[in-house]
Parts: C-alpha cells; sequence; structure tokens
C-alpha cells in the first residue's frame, strides 16, 4: 500500500489536542505507521499570532495523491478549520509532503497538489520532526536525504528556532 508523509499543524487552542484529533481521524484514510515527536515553532508570514504545534506522520493508505489531499481537506473542515487568510491562525493544517518516491502534479481547479511539497526543504518546522522519524529518505526532486536537508537549512539560518515539545 502507498505511503504519504503528512504535515499537521496547529495554532488555535487546544493546539496539542487538535493534532491529536486530526492523527485519530487519519486512521479513517488509512494506518498511521509512525508520528514524529511534536514541534512548537513560531508563525511565518503574518507573525501576530500564537505559535504553532506542528508534527510528521507517515500514512499508510489506499488513496491516491488527489483523492487523498481531498479527504484531507474534509477532515480539516470537520475538525473545524474555516478559511482566513493565507499563514493565518488555523485549529488544523494537514498537507503531503510526499507520497511513496513519486514527483505529482495534479490541478483540478479547487485543489492544486504538488509532491513533494515545494517548501519543505525551507521549513524548519518540518524537517525537524521529519528528520525524526525519516532521516534518509531522499527527497526525489531535490536528491538529498532529510537529515541533510536540515542540516543545510540550520547552516543557512544559524541556530534552531523550533523546540520539541
Amino acid at each position: 500500500m502507498p505511503q504519504a508523509v503528512i504535515a499537521l499543524g496547529s495554532n488555535i487552542a487546544p493546539a496539542k489536542e487538535n493534532i491529536d484529533r486530526a492523527l485519530a481521524a487519519l486512521s479513517e484514510l488509512g494506518t498511521v505507521k509512525e508520528t514524529a515527536p511534536y514541534i512548537v515553532s513560531k508563525p511565518e508570514g503574518f507573525t501576530n499570532q500564537a505559535d504553532f504545534i506542528n508534527t510528521v506522520a507517515v500514512l499508510s493508505t489506499p488513496y491516491a495523491p488527489l483523492p487523498l489531499l481531498k479527504k484531507l481537506k474534509e477532515l480539516e473542515t470537520r475538525l473545524g478549520r474555516t478559511p482566513t487568510f493565507p499563514n493565518g491562525p488555523r485549529v488544523i493544517d494537514l498537507d503531503i509532503l510526499f507520497y511513496d518516491d513519486k514527483i505529482v502534479f495534479e490541478d483540478d481547479d479547487k485543489y492544486p497538489l504538488l509532491i513533494p511539497h515545494p517548501r519543505l526543504h525551507e521549513r524548519e518546522f518540518v524537517l525537524k520532526p521529519l528528520s525524526y522519524i525519516l532521516p534518509e529518505y531522499v527527497h526525489p526532486k531535490l536528491g538529498k536525504p532529510v537529515y541533510r536537508l536540515y542540516r543545510e537549512l540550520m547552516k543557512k539560518k544559524g541556530a534552531p528556532e523550533c523546540r520539541i515539545l
């Protein structure tokens, strides 16, 4: 069965419980094989909001990438996410980071989908938890393992900005 790597994030209280509920709900879409430690990070873009809690999970799923994305968006809505503005506060955010070792571009007008996630190599709050559970996984486009992407990002950024919850 294919494996998808899903990023989860929340910054609306109770953020940790929102992620716990989302992880439980992911079991409707397959089997959660592994979950990374929770990470606390500062918001990006719009900074006048609460810190985020983030994690990543490996999901074994029968769904192809675009149907999986649609199911994730349905879960977000069911768990209380309402549209705000880009980089704004959210009850839950679910993104597909990887899907096996595939490179995917699909767009049905409502749900544009790029896999691997196009900015994951720029985001400490994604790479840090990912490096705990899939350090050797090679990014299918960049050709580098996750641990190296994280190390390169930290060299650029200097001190880590995220911490384990």
